[in-house]
């Protein structure tokens, strides 16, 4: 039984990819058949869904950057969206969050504190990324 499921979602000018699982190198010719499919529809922008995938690995980062290669090529757009925290900070220290088209993260929330500022030990300050890892595009 594959560990990863994968749906198509066709509308006029897009399509979506839906994945649901883990995305291991197992699962890697799924995610090829399911994009190739996906392809093959024509349409002019494919949207690959990765929020319910629970794990992901660099074997289908090659499948999606070939991909996006491809499409891209032909004059197609190309978008991964929900990628979870995990996915993203694979996604970045490949250096690929622009090439796959990797939509912007929602601002993260901080929590809130539960002693009075004055009693904060260091560990619970929040301190900003900047320099080279923000200018990069890598978020904490």
């Amino acid at each position: 039984m594959p560990l990863l499921d994968a749906a198509l979602v066709p509308a006029p000018d897009l399509v979506v990819v839906r994945l649901t699982g883990d995305a291991d190198l197992s699962t890697a010719s799924l995610v090829e058949d399911a994009l190739a499919q996906a392809s093959a529809l024509g349409t002019p922008r494919v949207v690959v869904d990765v929020a319910r995938t629970r794990f992901w690995d660099c074997s289908n980062l090659h499948v999606l950057v070939a991909f996006t290669r491809s499409l891209r090529s032909a004059g197609r757009d190309f978008r991964v969206v929900g990628a979870q925290p995990d996915t993203r900070r694979l996604i970045g220290m490949a250096n690929l969050t622009g090439l796959l088209g990797l939509e912007a993260a929602a601002a993260p929330t901080r929590p809130r504190a539960t002693t009075p500022r004055s009693h904060r030990s260091p560990q619970q300050r929040w301190a900003p990324v900047a320099g080279a890892l923000a200018s990069a595009g890598h978020e904490r």
